[in-house]
């Protein structure tokens, strides 16, 4: 009678094959764990970017009419769209004081920031809206 002390070859093959399987598997997650924090890196990156372009709009840029756009360096690129909403009319008489109201614009805002990324279009859109007194 013989006796069994060991694994065949057989049993040592699929036992291999399963590990090299699980590894491969463990290998594919962590590569697409990477992926994506390199995916929201680069997205709070062009919010941040979309934000300070919000920010300067009307303190150091006067609002127009119309859409801008340019480089924002880093493979970032972004575009202002601005459109006059609605316009108060102007004050028929002057306010106590003999003050004279300007007019008022509520000028729709969309701040985009765009890149590309492992070969794919990615975007980020800022809405607001800015009232503003026309001058002149």
């Amino acid at each position: 009678m013989r006796r069994d002390d060991g694994f065949t070859l057989l049993e040592v093959l699929v036992a291999f094959v399963i590990a090299a399987m699980a590894l491969g598997l463990l290998f594919e997650a962590a590569a697409d764990g990477v992926t994506a924090v390199r995916a929201a890196g680069r997205t709070e990156e062009a919010v941040s970017r979309a934000k300070s372009h919000l920010a300067a709009l009307g303190r150091d840029v006067m609002l127009a009419d119309g859409t801008f756009e340019g480089d924002d360096g880093d493979g970032y690129r972004w575009r202002i769209r601005i459109a006059p909403v609605a316009t108060s009319a102007p004050a028929a008489l002057p306010a106590p004081g003999g003050i004279r109201p300007w007019p008022l614009t509520l000028y729709a805002i969309a701040v985009t920031l765009s890149w590309t990324q492992d070969g794919r279009d990615h975007e980020v859109v800022l809405r607001t809206e800015r009232l503003t007194a026309r001058r002149g």
